[in-house]
C-alpha cells in the first residue's frame, strides 16, 4: 500500500529493478594503470647515467635490452607466482629413498633461468675488464626489482669463484660449470651437468655470527691438507638455497677453521650424506629456500690453507655483502617508482597527489635516499672493476661493510614511507609493496648484521689503516663544492683521531662515513637540486628523522621528475 502523501512525487523510478540496474554499479575511476610494460633502464635516470660515470657505458644496449625485458608484464607475473607458491620439502620419494628435495614452482625456475641465461652469476669473471662489474651490477639491480628472493643463489654463485680459484685443481673443475650461462635445476650429480649453482653453509645453532664457535668437524681421508678429501660431520642452521650443487662450508679440520666444497652428490653417483632437517618458515625471502641440516660424513673437499677457512670464505662474504647493497638499492628503486607513480596518476581533494606540497617533500625524500643509494653501489662497483690499483683496494675494503651497513639499514624504513604513499592498497597482497616491505630488513641482517658490519669497518680500519685515508680521498674530490659537506667531513675527520670509546661509537661514524661518500657522490655527479637536498637533509640537522623531511627551498617537483617512471 503506498502511504506516501498525493502531492509528493516519487524520485526515484517505482518500477522493478532490470538488467540494466544490475550490470553496472560504478565505473573505476581515479586509479592508476599497472606500473608494468615499461623499460627499468630507460626510465631509471639516475642508472643511466651512473652506468656512463663508473664505465659500463659500453653496456648500454645490452642494459637496454634487459630493462625492456624485466619491464614486460609476464616477467613481473612470475614474481608473484613464486611468492605466491612457496618451496616444498620432500625428504624422500614414494619408494622410500632419501632424496631432500625442495621443489619450486615453475616461477621460480624461469626466474631463475633468466638470470642465469643474462649472466647475472657470472659475467665479470667470464669477460673481466673496464665496467663488468659495473654492468652486471645495474642488471642485477634491475633484475631483482622482479623478485629478490630467488637472488640468493644467484649472488651465492656469483661470490664462490673468488674462494674457489683460491684452489686451482678444484677450479679447473668447477668453475667453467659455475660460469656455465645456462641453469640446471634438476636434482642429479654434478657431472651430468654442464652448469651448477654454489650455495653457502656457515652459521651454526650456537654460533650465529661467531663461526669461530662452530662444531662441526672435519677428518681428512687421506693426507689432508688444501684440495685434499675429508669428510664432515656436524650440523648447519642456515643452508641456503638448497637445492644448489655444492656449497662452500666452513668446519674444524685437525688444523683448525677451514674452508670446504661440499656437493650435493658423492663422484661415484650416490647422494653425498648431508641431510636437510626442514626448511626456514621465513618472514620474507619466501621464494627462495632456506634450510637446517646435518652432516653426516659429507664429502668435501678443502679449499685454501688449513685452518684459514675465514680469511678464505670472506673472499666469497665479500662479494655476497656487495650484492647486498644492490638488492637494497633495487628494493628502494622499485618502491620509490612505485610511490612515485601512483602518485602521479592518483587525485585526492582536487589535485593530483605528486602536486600537493607535504605529498611532494615525501616522494623527493624517497627518491633522493633512492638514488643515493644506487650512487654508492656503482662506486663500489667500479672499485672492484680496479682491484689492481692500491687506492681502489683500500677503498672497497671500507666501502664495502660502510654500504653494506648503510643501504641495507636504510630500505626497511624507507619501504615502509613508500607502502604509506599508496594508502590502503599498498598493503594489499595482490600489490608489490608487501614484498617489498618482507623482503627489506632480509639483506640488513644476512651476510653480516649491522653491528657485525660496523665492527667489520673498525677491523678494516686497524688492518688496513691506509683504507680510511683512501675512503677520504674519493671523499675529498668534492671538496670546496658545498661547505655543508666540508664541515661535515671535517669533523667526522675530527671524531676518527679520538679512540676512547670507539667500538660504542660504531654506528654513528659508520652513518657519518656513509653519509659522506654519498654527499660527495651525489655533488659530484648528480643534479643540483639533488645535491642540495640530500646536503641540506642528511648533513645539516632539521630536527627530523622521518622521510618527508627536506627543507623548504628544496626543488622537490625538480627531483620528482628525475625520478619518475612514465607509463600510461
Amino acid at each position: 500500500m503506498n502511504t506516501a502523501h498525493p502531492s509528493i512525487k516519487p524520485q526515484y523510478d517505482p518500477q522493478p529493478a532490470t538488467d540494466r540496474y544490475l550490470a553496472t554499479t560504478h565505473d573505476v575511476l581515479n586509479q592508476p594503470p599497472a606500473l608494468e610494460n615499461y623499460n627499468l633502464f630507460e626510465q631509471d635516470q639516475a642508472l643511466r647515467e651512473g652506468i656512463s660515470r663508473e664505465g659500463a657505458e659500453w653496456a648500454r644496449d645490452e642494459l637496454t635490452g634487459y630493462g625492456e625485458l624485466v619491464g614486460q608484464a609476464g616477467i613481473i607475473e612470475l614474481g608473484f607466482l613464486a611468492n605466491e607458491n612457496k618451496p616444498a620439502f620432500h625428504t624422500h620419494d614414494r619408494f622410500g629413498h632419501r632424496q631432500d628435495l625442495v621443489k619450486f614452482h615453475p616461477a621460480y625456475h624461469q626466474l631463475m633461468d633468466l638470470a642465469l641465461s643474462h649472466g647475472l652469476h657470472s659475467s665479470p669473471w667470464r669477460d673481466p675488464g673496464r665496467g663488468a662489474h659495473v654492468a652486471r651490477a645495474a642488471k642485477y639491480y634491475m633484475h631483482s626489482q622482479v623478485e629478490a628472493a630467488h637472488c640468493c643463489p644467484i649472488t651465492m654463485t656469483f661470490a664462490a669463484m673468488p674462494s674457489i680459484q683460491k684452489q686451482p685443481e678444484l677450479a679447473q673443475i668447477w668453475a667453467p660449470k659455475i660460469t656455465a650461462r645456462a641453469y640446471d635445476p634438476r636434482n642429479v650429480p654434478d657431472g651430468q651437468k654442464s652448469a651448477v649453482t654454489i650455495g653457502m653453509a656457515m652459521t651454526e645453532k650456537q654460533g650465529g655470527s661467531d663461526v669461530r664457535a662452530n662444531t662441526t668437524r672435519a677428518y681428512p681421508q687421506g693426507s689432508g691438507g688444501p684440495g685434499q678429501a675429508y669428510e664432515l660431520v656436524g650440523h648447519k642452521w642456515f643452508v641456503s638455497a638448497p637445492m644448489c650443487d655444492a656449497f662452500l662450508v666452513l668446519a674444524h679440520a685437525p688444523g683448525g677453521l677451514s674452508c670446504f666444497l661440499m656437493p650435493r652428490w658423492r663422484p661415484d653417483g650416490s647422494k653425498n650424506p648431508w641431510q636437510i632437517q626442514r626448511l626456514k618458515n621465513k618472514m620474507g625471502n619466501v621464494a627462495n629456500a632456506s634450510s637446517e641440516a646435518e652432516l653426516r660424513g659429507a664429502l668435501a673437499w678443502m679449499i685454501g690453507e688449513e685452518g684459514r677457512g675465514v680469511p678464505t670464505i670472506i673472499e666469497m662474504v665479500a662479494m655476497t655483502r656487495f650484492d647486498c647493497m644492490i638488492g637494497s638499492s633495487a628494493g628502494m628503486r622499485q618502491a620509490a617508482a612505485q610511490a612515485l607513480h601512483h602518485c602521479r596518476h592518483r587525485e585526492a581533494f582536487g589535485a593530483r597527489l605528486v602536486q600537493q606540497p607535504l605529498m611532494q617533500n615525501v616522494l623527493a625524500d624517497l627518491a633522493l635516499e633512492s638514488e643515493a643509494a644506487l650512487a654508492m653501489t656503482l662506486r663500489v662497483a667500479r672499485a672492484l672493476d680496479n682491484q689492481d690499483r692500491e687506492q681502489e683496494r683500500l677503498f672497497t675494503r671500507l666501502a664495502t661493510p660502510v654500504g653494506k651497513y648503510w643501504i641495507c639499514k636504510r630500505a626497511p624504513n624507507h619501504a615502509y614511507e613508500a607502502m604509506e604513499c599508496l594508502g590502503g592498497s599498498g598493503v594489499m597482497e595482490d600489490c608489490i609493496m608487501p614484498r617489498l616491505l618482507r623482503e627489506s630488513p632480509v639483506n640488513a641482517i644476512w651476510e653480516g648484521s649491522g653491528n657485525v658490519q660496523c665492527l667489520d669497518t673498525l677491523r678494516a680500519l686497524q688492518k688496513s689503516p691506509d683504507s680510511l685515508e683512501a675512503y677520504f680521498n674519493e671523499i675529498g674530490e668534492a671538496r670546496g663544492s658545498d661547505p655543508r659537506l666540508d664541515r661535515f667531513v671535517a669533523q667526522l675527520h675530527s671524531d676518527f683521531s679520538r679512540t676512547d670509546h670507539i667500538e660504542y661509537r660504531a654506528r654513528n661514524l659508520v652513518d657519518r662515513l656513509a653519509l659522506a661518500l654519498q654527499g660527495s657522490l651525489l655533488i659530484r655527479h648528480s643534479t643540483a637540486a639533488i645535491a642540495d637536498a640530500f646536503c641540506a637533509s642528511r648533513l645539516e640537522s632539521h630536527g627530523g628523522l622521518n622521510i618527508g623531511n627536506l627543507p623548504v627551498g628544496t626543488d622537490a617537483a625538480a627531483i620528482i621528475e628525475r625520478a619518475t617512471p612514465i607509463v600510461g
